[in-house]
């Protein structure tokens, strides 16, 4: 396939510390690239390099002639007074995607409106900070599509949003034209999305290995490469002892003996140190949560209850249990109250109805995905050892230099800033506090947002080992398939369900939503009457009733057929230039959606009547 973009021997260092060497690759036409590594490995900077936002040290990049690379950051920065329209219609402004000022204000905002209705927006003129998280990633995400490029680099897009925005982005790049490369730690993402991995790693020869393939195979071609890594350690390992024994005999035998083997020994030696250094294993963060050892059988226990904020309902008929040994996963849509229940079952707030039950001296430990307990002006050293320069921790006393490195922080960064680490480095910071706690309860809300994998596997051990209970808010799915006993789901709209696994809670949303609509289409006319039947009195129908009623299917009909046809209309690419043009034929379309609706409601009247 033909080449979009391809990198030659790249070099980036932060400060005396390189994030990458000599890498090389090369994107095709339509590539499905994810872009994997530990924290720090520079991930986000290639992504950035490749965007054209920042130079390598050393190396190049080359792009196809007029390729658009669109770049989709981590953090979404929107101007203060934005609307969702206004954003996505500046940007195409500022790309010079258009020549003329007075047409091309309406072109900008057509194209805004359809990049804008692609990834779910209904109101275009909503303030952009009033937006949520993972609204806000749309919105990002949005702003490239409009620009239509051949090329989208996305730099941890799966942070913000819910399980549904997820499988929403998942389909929207499935059936996407372009190329996309994209820097994630979601594993079931990258299995669904990518065709080809890249790892970042100095483990690596050449700092990367790309396997083509989902993740799975990756995972199985990185198992067999490094244990092949390994053997070729082994062996030239014994080479290498073989070359030290000649050497060590003497001058006079290697009088005798070519120059040439002196040369190729001194070569094996640095090759082994390298395979040595690169099969070295990779340090990992020390999670290990301490238990109070707690031997109560029901820890919390919750009959009935329910919260409503602000009129709307949360949930209600809410009972749990948690024991020890169990873990809770709770997943639903961003709003449908999962941190509201969180807090009603820490006792931060009381429930509308029900009751919730605690064991006596419950201790909880909790996570949350604000971070707001963080403070950003602390020195690193400051926020792991809050009192002195040792921390206690499962009753031995652990100076903050060997605390901090279980935590893979260096001993340069003990005095740096909290607001300078990085969001994977403050996110273990957080850890590090709540392993100091003994807990009965662990209560994570989104841990997982920017720990790199080999973090993520890490945390997973450790609270699959944890001997009390867990609650886990989180949209990996890998991590709730792993460690929940059960499931309850939000649906946003008051009803909570208790399931299995977080495959039975997607599947129920699925089902739930198809019935839905199966039965709205089916009691469209029963609705009708049940709604409107008091308008009408039982009898007979008056002779201009009776002429309403014989031509109401017809009138239905022809009205269905007119959105039907003003739908197609919208879909044209000479209606969709057109911004004038295209709001008129929205209107049409509300208008004859209307109709059908009042002759559907007319019909139940009379229905109604003739019974």
């Amino acid at each position: 396939m033909p080449i979009l973009l391809s990198c030659q021997s790249l070099t980036k260092s932060f400060g005396p510390r390189p994030l990458f060497q000599d890498v090389s690759l090369g994107l095709s036409d339509g590539e499905r690239l994810g872009l994997i590594g530990p924290n720090g490995s520079g991930k986000s900077t290639l992504l950035r390099i490749l965007a054209g936002m920042e130079d390598p040290d050393d190396g190049q990049v080359i792009r196809r002639k007029s390729v658009r690379v669109g770049y989709v950051p981590q953090t979404d920065d929107f101007p203060t007074e934005a609307t969702p329209l206004s954003f996505v219609a500046e940007a195409l402004r500022l790309s010079g995607s258009s020549s003329h000022d007075d047409d091309d204000l309406h072109e900008r905002e057509t194209r805004a409106i359809i990049a804008l209705g692609k990834v779910g927006f209904l109101s275009f003129d909503q303030p952009a900070s009033e937006l949520s998280g993972g609204w806000r990633k749309r919105l990002s995400i949005a702003r490239e599509l409009a620009r239509e490029p051949d090329l989208l680099l996305l730099d941890e897009p799966t942070n913000h949003l819910d399980l549904e925005g997820i499988l929403w982005l998942e389909d929207l790049l499935d059936a996407a034209s372009f190329s996309v490369v994209v820097v994630t730690h979601d594993r079931y993402f990258l299995e669904e999305v990518a065709d080809r991995i890249v790892e970042l790693n100095a483990a690596y020869q050449g700092g990367m290995f790309d396997v083509a393939g989902p993740y799975s195979d990756f995972l199985e071609a990185r198992a067999a490469h490094l244990e092949a890594q390994a053997s070729q350690e082994q062996n030239l390992a014994g080479r290498v002892r073989q070359d030290v024994a000649w050497l060590l005999r003497g001058a006079r035998a290697r009088r005798t003996k070519a120059k040439g083997r002196i040369e190729d020994a001194t070569r094996r030696m640095g090759e082994l140190a390298e395979l040595k250094r690169r099969n070295t294993p990779e340090r990992k963060a020390g999670i290990d949560f301490d238990a109070t050892g707690r031997k109560t059988k029901d820890l919390l226990v919750t009959e009935g209850i329910a919260r409503s904020l602000g009129g709307r309902l949360l949930f209600s008929g809410v009972d749990l249990t948690l024991r020890p040994g169990s873990c809770l996963g709770l997943v639903g849509p961003n709003g449908s109250g999962k941190t509201t229940l969180i807090r009603v079952l820490t006792g931060e707030l009381d429930p509308d109805a029900g009751t919730v039950k605690r064991a006596t001296g419950l201790r909880v430990a909790s996570f949350s995905q604000s971070r707001a307990e963080l403070d950003r002006t602390q020195r690193l050293r400051k926020a792991l050892c809050p009192e002195g320069d040792s921390i206690v921790y499962r009753g031995q006393a652990v100076h903050v230099a060997s605390w901090a490195r279980q935590f893979l922080f260096r001993p340069d960064q003990l005095d740096v800033p909290v607001s300078e680490l990085s969001g994977g480095e403050q996110a273990r910071i957080l850890i590090a506090d709540l392993m100091r706690r003994p807990a009965d309860v662990l209560i994570l809300d989104e841990p997982t947002n920017d720990l790199d994998i080999p973090s993520l596997e890490v945390l997973e051990e450790s609270l699959k080992e944890f001997p009390g209970s867990v609650l886990l808010v989180t949209h990996d799915r890998f991590m709730l398939d792993r460690l929940a006993t059960q499931v309850l789901g939000l649906d946003g709209k008051g009803a909570t369900k208790l399931v299995a696994g977080v495959s039975q809670w997607l599947a129920s949303l699925e089902a739930d939503a198809a019935e839905a609509a199966r039965a709205a289409q089916a009691a469209r006319p029963a609705t009708a009457s049940r709604s409107s039947a008091a308008e009408g009195r039982p009898g007979r129908l008056s002779y201009m009733e009776q002429r309403e009623w014989d031509g109401m299917e017809s009138r239905i009909h022809e009205t269905e057929a007119r959105a039907e046809k003003l739908e197609a209309q919208m879909r044209e690419p000479a209606v969709a230039a057109d911004h004038e043009r295209l709001q008129e034929i929205c209107r049409q379309l509300d208008e004859a959606h209307a109709e059908v609706e009042a002759l559907y409601e007319r019909w139940a009247v009379l229905e109604a009547k003739k019974k």
